[in-house]
């Protein structure tokens, strides 16, 4: 029992650094927002305390029309959330944990887990006991459809 805990411990450590490291690696495309029309926070060199000055960001007025790029960036976010989605779809609803529910293996628990993984959205708000009764009723619904 503590080894298998252990290995879930080690999984989840695992499944939060690489996440935290993709978020690192790709900042500029995770953060990246459509550019607008921006003023500049950099005063000119001439600017003396008490002066109002207002000028605007031209690196910002730039990258608006560059539309290109802005599709790919804005490609790439989504394929990037996508991807951060899925694995922790994959974290959290395991063959170990199906199998552990349903008796499952093999093919069958592979078939199994393809028809009945849950969106993103819907794994979020469950908790392991909500995701082990969710489990157990797809499974229900599963062996009726069989027979």
């Amino acid at each position: 029992m503590q080894h298998g805990f252990q290995q879930l411990k080690f999984k989840l450590k695992n499944y939060t650094l690489d996440s935290i490291q993709n978020r690192q690696e790709y900042a500029k495309v995770f953060n990246f927002r459509k550019p607008t029309i921006q003023f500049s926070s950099t005063s000119p060199n001439n600017y003396s305390p008490g002066d109002v000055t207002v000028g605007l960001d031209l690196d910002a007025f730039i990258n608006m029309f560059r539309f290109r790029r802005n599709h790919q960036l804005l490609t790439m976010q989504e394929r990037l959330l996508q991807q951060e989605q899925d694995k922790y779809i994959n974290h959290r609803y395991t063959k170990y944990f199906v199998s552990k529910i349903t008796g499952l293996k093999g093919n069958e628990l592979d078939s199994f887990i393809e028809l009945s993984k849950p969106s993103y959205e819907l794994l979020q708000t469950m908790n392991d006991l909500e995701l082990g009764y969710y489990i157990e009723q797809i499974y229900t619904i599963y062996k009726k459809a069989a027979e």
